[in-house]
């Protein structure tokens, strides 16, 4: 897979990709070269098309550019160069590439090195070492800068005449190789983002995050934030929300400080690493409390928590868990947890950082929870957000920064906040509302899921208990995930594995929090077979 900026270069296997194809196909030996003839369809189904790889980048849903490769004879050289065979080499694996094209938009940027890049990858993985191609004129020198040869004269008509010319597959990456030199600064292959955060951000939420700063205390900021208050509000179907500048722990931290204010007695449920954390929040603001706790990748279930607490001499007033454990990517059941609370007339606490904008959460009947910016609402990390339903009172034991009363007396904006982090915030939660990002979700999940499966990793959280967005698997012992991890980035991929507490039990993670579709991850599976082939 490669990628830069908002490109993605993979194989066309959509109709809706293909039909843009045969509009491009039209455009560009119709439109530009007069190649074939004018039709009303504006479209150019191609001779060959069903026989055809198309590679081609998008811009989004947009196509950018194509290039069309097969190794079936007869080739289209076949039609124009006759006893094409004694000007090809023997024992070779040859392909012809084809239909080499990329939208005016596109062609002074990225485009043409991405497309011969995933060319390249495409053809190493099918054996192929020599290509030959009819390159159109108007582009004769930069093929023959890439490293193309010609082999024979000029075939075609007037106004669309070509050049027949031929390189190896080896001389073609070669030739890339150079192109990336002599545009080093403007051509940047990015990695493709599959972390629990940062995430990969919407190129709408970029745009707003690059605006200039304005006041905290601007009369159209403060009605903005209030609009982006309420957004998050109808997203997660809670009464209220308060926004503050800083990671999920401290929005954690806040949490805690409300419950200090409660008396009685609280239970954590604690299976990895962010139920830890919650505990050490917890010992910190010196509440009392008691853990029920599992292996890492356990499941808690009715049974369980309800013995335990059928257990407890003392009054339990308030539970606190992961909705998400990250860290192993089991999502416990939210209506169990309510029903159990509801019960009990005990007040339910979560941590949704990593489950909120990832599976679908309603959050009445909760009475505190927290998530943050940037993860699965896909933008930018810096803010960090409590919601609740009931009127907290401005406490002096707890710290000022911390006090959620306090936030509710000031409107929200006791303090400053930034203004870029709060637009971006504000641009993702309207993108997650008109769009159905849990589809998406699920569909990458579900075939990374089997895919890693027929690699044999084991995956830590099975299906039925686990979040989409979260895929945790074990490297095989004679494997380090750390080392697995580095190959991974080698290859413009960026996975969960260097934590400590990954590193530890030799885990890594894919996640799908950000701007990830199936587009994105294209190529992402034959890669991963590369760098465990290579660790072997």
């Amino acid at each position: 897979m490669y990628i830069n900026n908002d490109y993605v270069f993979k194989i066309a296997d959509r109709k809706t990709e293909l039909d843009q194809v045969h509009k491009l196909n039209y455009k560009t030996f119709v439109e530009e070269i007069p190649q074939h003839e004018k039709n009303a369809e504006g479209c150019l189904v191609d001779k060959f098309h069903n026989e055809n790889t198309y590679i081609i980048a998008l811009d989004g849903d947009i196509l950018a550019g194509m290039v069309a490769i097969r190794a079936r004879r007869p080739f289209s050289l076949d039609q124009k160069i006759p006893d094409l065979d004694s000007y090809l080499p023997d024992n070779k694996r040859i392909c012809e590439i084809r239909l080499l094209s990329v939208g005016k938009a596109y062609r002074k940027g990225y485009v043409f090195y991405g497309l011969l890049k995933r060319l390249v990858k495409y053809g190493l993985e099918n054996n192929y070492n020599y290509a030959i191609i009819s390159g159109t004129t108007r582009q004769t020198r930069l093929y023959e800068h890439i490293g193309f040869k010609p082999f024979y004269h000029l075939v075609g008509k007037e106004g669309a005449y070509y050049q027949p010319m031929f390189i190896t597959v080896d001389l073609l990456k070669k030739g890339i190789g150079k192109l990336l030199e002599e545009t080093e600064g403007n051509i940047t292959a990015k990695i493709v983002n599959l972390l629990p955060g940062p995430v990969e951000i919407h190129k709408e939420v970029k745009k707003e995050f690059a605006k200039p700063a304005v006041s905290h205390r601007d009369e159209i900021f403060k009605k903005d934030f209030l609009t982006t208050k309420k957004l998050l509000c109808k997203f997660l179907n809670s009464s209220e929300v308060e926004i503050f500048t800083g990671s999920g722990t401290l929005a954690n931290e806040v949490v805690a400080g409300q419950l200090t204010g409660i008396g009685g007695y609280g239970v954590i449920l604690s299976a990895g690493e962010f139920a830890e954390r919650l505990e050490k929040i917890a010992q910190r603001h010196s509440l009392d409390f008691v853990v029920l706790r599992k292996d890492w990748g356990g499941v808690f279930t009715y049974d369980d928590i309800v013995d335990f607490l059928d257990k407890q001499d003392k009054e339990i007033t308030w539970l606190w868990l992961t909705h998400c454990e990250t860290s192993t990517g089991i999502l416990n059941d939210l209506n169990m947890l309510k029903e159990i609370c509801s019960e009990r007339k005990i007040k339910l606490c979560l941590d949704c950082i990593g489950s909120v904008a990832t599976v679908p959460i309603n959050l009445s009947g909760v009475y505190l929870a927290t998530c943050t910016s940037g993860k699965g609402i896909g933008s930018y990390p810096g803010l960090s957000m409590v919601f609740y339903h009931h009127a907290p009172a401005v406490s002096d034991r707890i710290p000022l920064y911390l006090d959620l009363g306090y936030y509710r007396l000031k409107n929200g904006i006791p303090f400053t906040i930034p203004s870029n982090l709060v637009y971006s915030l504000k641009k993702a939660l309207e993108l997650l509302l008109a769009n159905n990002k849990f589809a998406g979700i699920a569909e990458v999940s579900s075939y990374l899921r089997k895919e890693l499966n027929s690699l044999e990793l084991n995956l830590i959280n099975p299906e039925q208990n686990a979040s989409p967005a979260v895929l945790t698997f074990a490297l095989p012992g004679n494997i380090s995930s750390k080392d697995f991890g580095l190959a991974m980035e080698k290859r413009n991929y960026l996975l969960s594995f260097n934590s400590d507490y990954l590193i530890e039990r030799n885990w890594a993670q894919v996640c799908i929090m950000g701007e990830v579709t199936i587009n994105y991850v294209d190529g992402f599976i034959s890669d991963l077979r590369e760098a465990l082939r290579e660790l072997y």
